[in-house]
């Protein structure tokens, strides 16, 4: 039946025996199969699941025919047959009965009745008798009139005995059922190398479901952690918020304080001396000159009152008290971010892909290792052909191997190094010419520079303070995603990031070891193994 399958036959076809269905039954996972194939699918074995899906099933379903697809199913086979041409005997004269036989002999077909003398008549039974067919004359052989019996291996054509002795003379010929026989075999063989095909595409569907899925739980707990992780961080800033402000408004009323109580010391003091101004005006303008030289000592003296000249209010912030939560803070941010993207570069580490140079396109001043790992600058200019990948001016190399999905991640090795640029290029960039190390013209790089300046290149570039010197550095992108981020290895820190990018063209890893620099900047950049 499958070999007459039309456009619907597909979809009435069992995925167990590859043919129209027969006694439809229909799993709880909602996929039909021939009762008999997923009873026999079913035996010896505890765990009863779907052929096609894979979902297993806690217990052995109750299969009931689906007599909707079953009726479907009969309609379909009825059509086919109706579609068959039907043979009529040739010897009937008025009411033409059907044909059961034809003779390759004779050239004729024959209904049950007329066929009645090849059956007994004894020069009639060696005639070759097939099942009735329309077309007979195909089955004669057009040169010499008689049945095609043998098969022509070496012509691959079906020859009749009269052949034999001539055209096919001395040919490898067998009878044609023994070539039927074998080419039934080998569609046998096809049949199960198609169906194990059938099964090995189904697994793998099944792959790549099981594996979006688990994809799609990792991001889960990744969207779980980084929630959790920035709850903290707002905690963390609230907290020394909280804190910081507390200890601004208690540094204010201190302040307060001291300008009140400073205020109440003057005000006294003013007292003081608007009473001692009054004394000195009354005894200006007396007559009693024995008091006036006895007060006169007392009066005229200097009042001991403070000197006001250097005292003011404290307006000075006590700012290492005021920085303490800043400290906090940033050293709970520095944590906690570097513990996450600490554990985001561990798991870059799957992503890993070997990457080696490609000499085509090496700068003539560059000097590559033989095995394609290790890359330097030479202060000669070596004699290498022309060609279009080759870089002219950039003294840079790409690797061999572009990307254009997907993810992956890659390692060099940078210590001992003053100038270096690593990251991704696109495909197309202008090789011929200098270039503006800039996503804007296809370049996703970090770059060194005089030993300890190191820079993002966006443009404008931006500077970046890392802590420590990396002597491994870690290229990380994400195609879909548009990432390309850069990692110090041994201190599993987080070097930079180009986000929300948009890529079009294959990506390739960029190297640039920098100029020799009359050796200060000898050692090469290598492509080292990741550990995983």
């Amino acid at each position: 039946m499958a070999s007459s399958s039309g456009p619907l036959n597909e979809e009435l076809q069992c995925s167990i025996c590859l043919d129209v269905f027969t006694d439809p039954v229909t799993t709880p996972c909602g996929h039909n199969f021939c009762r008999t194939c997923l009873n026999k699918c079913w035996t010896n074995t505890q765990t009863c699941f779907c052929p096609f899906c894979k979902e297993t099933f806690s217990r052995k379903p109750d299969l009931k025919i689906n007599t909707t697809l079953r009726e479907v199913v009969q309609h379909f086979k009825e059509k086919l047959h109706l579609g068959e041409s039907e043979v009529f005997c040739d010897i009937c004269d008025r009411r033409k009965q059907k044909a059961v036989k034809s003779c390759l002999t004779c050239q004729s077909s024959y209904c049950e009745t007329h066929l009645e003398p090849h059956h007994r008549v004894p020069r009639l039974k060696k005639h070759k008798l097939i099942n009735a067919v329309e077309n007979l004359e195909d089955y004669i052989c057009q040169k010499h009139q008689r049945p095609l019996e043998l098969f022509c291996r070496d012509d691959q054509t079906c020859v009749c005995l009269s052949c034999t002795e001539g055209d096919h003379r001395n040919h490898n010929t067998v009878p044609i059922e023994e070539e039927s026989q074998q080419k039934k075999n080998q569609l046998v063989q096809t049949q199960t190398d198609v169906h194990q095909m059938i099964q090995n595409r189904m697994k793998k569907i099944q792959e790549i479901r099981h594996s979006a899925e688990l994809r799609k739980r990792e991001m889960e707990k990744e969207k779980s952690a980084s929630v959790e992780l920035f709850t903290d961080l707002i905690r963390s800033i609230e907290r020394c918020q909280s804190e910081l402000l507390k200890m601004m408004e208690e540094q204010q009323k201190a302040a307060e304080k001291q300008a009140e109580d400073l205020i109440k010391e003057l005000q006294q003091e003013i007292t003081d001396l608007k009473r001692r101004n009054t004394e000195l005006e009354q005894l200006s303008h007396t007559d009693d000159h024995l008091h006036l030289i006895q007060m006169f000592s007392s009066l005229c003296s200097r009042p001991h009152t403070k000197n006001w000249t250097e005292i003011s209010i404290d307006s000075d912030v006590d700012v290492y008290s005021m920085n303490k939560p800043l400290i906090q803070l940033e050293k709970a941010l520095d944590g906690s971010l570097n513990e996450k993207i600490g554990q985001t570069g561990l798991k870059c580490v799957k992503f890993a892909v070997d990457v080696t140079l490609d000499p085509d396109t090496a700068n003539p001043y560059l000097i590559l290792s033989n095995d394609g790992k290790q890359v330097s600058h030479g202060d000669i200019k070596q004699d290498v052909p022309k060609n279009s990948k080759r870089f002219d001016f950039c003294c840079c190399v790409l690797a061999k191997q572009g990307f254009s999905s997907g993810i992956f991640y890659y390692e060099v090795q940078v210590k001992g190094k003053t100038e270096w640029i690593l990251g991704v290029v696109r495909e197309s960039i202008n090789r011929k010419k200098t270039n503006t190390l800039s996503p804007k013209d296809g370049f996703w790089t970090v770059i060194l520079r005089n030993e300890n300046q190191y820079k993002a290149g966006e443009n404008p570039s931006v500077t970046l303070f890392l802590k420590v010197k990396p002597e491994v550095v870690g290229v990380f992108v994400d195609y879909e995603e548009g990432l390309v981020s850069f990692y110090d290895v041994g201190s599993r820190s987080h070097i930079y990031s180009f986000t929300g990018q948009t890529f079009t063209d294959k990506l390739y890893p960029y190297f640039s070891p920098g100029l020799n620099d009359k050796g200060k900047n000898s050692n090469p950049l290598i492509i080292t193994p990741v550990n995983k």
